[in-house]
């Protein structure tokens, strides 16, 4: 059965071309992963904070360099795009910034990010977050970025609100983390045409 519209971006579009860098402008670099950056990521996971908000624990610097093969290796499958956050001089691991779940076919993905504690509090994540998505919706051609976070994550909903992810809702027990199910707020941003 035939379908009644054109895909909104085609296969190719992100394997096609090379994993970008994207400077921010203002002092931040995202840049694809690298397998050296393993052990900064396993210490950003031992974080309290981090445990809270995320499902995934980081037992050893090893599981993690898998990780970041996968992130890597996801470019090619376009199913997610990761880049490390750093700092344009130092280099310094601040963060990660995402697109996960992408359709390409729908022009939809899901943005997601995280900051080391170190980073946290100067505007890295929002900073990050809306290079990230400037480069996706207008260089690109996405239609749709969504952002979900726990309600209680007030931080991670600053950071939506200040990047132009509009509230659309709350997803009512929708993701099990370590101390039980959490409603989970949707943002979402859309292209203007």
């Amino acid at each position: 059965m035939p379908y009644l519209t054109e895909p909104v971006l085609l296969p190719g579009t992100l394997s096609g071309i090379a994993q970008p860098s994207l400077p921010t402008g203002d002092g931040l670099l995202l840049r694809p992963w690298r397998g050296e950056d393993a052990s900064a990521v396993h210490a950003a996971f031992q974080d309290p904070a981090m445990r809270q908000w995320h499902v995934r624990a980081a037992d050893s610097v090893e599981e993690v360099g898998g990780w970041i093969e996968e992130w890597v290796g996801a470019w090619g499958r376009e199913t997610n795009a990761q880049w490390a956050v750093v700092d344009s001089g130092s280099g310094l691991l601040l963060g990660r910034v995402a697109l996960r779940e992408i359709h390409l076919a729908d022009g939809q993905a899901e943005m997601a990010y995280w900051t080391t504690a170190g980073a946290r509090g100067r505007g890295v994540a929002a900073r990050a977050t809306a290079t990230l998505a400037r480069w996706a919706l207008d260089d690109i051609g996405f239609h749709r970025l969504e952002l979900l976070h726990a309600v209680r994550n007030e931080a991670s909903c600053r950071v939506a609100a200040k990047t132009g992810f509009a509230l659309e809702g709350t997803k009512r027990s929708a993701l099990l983390h370590p101390d039980g199910w959490h409603d989970m707020h949707l943002h979402a941003r859309v292209r203007q045409t």
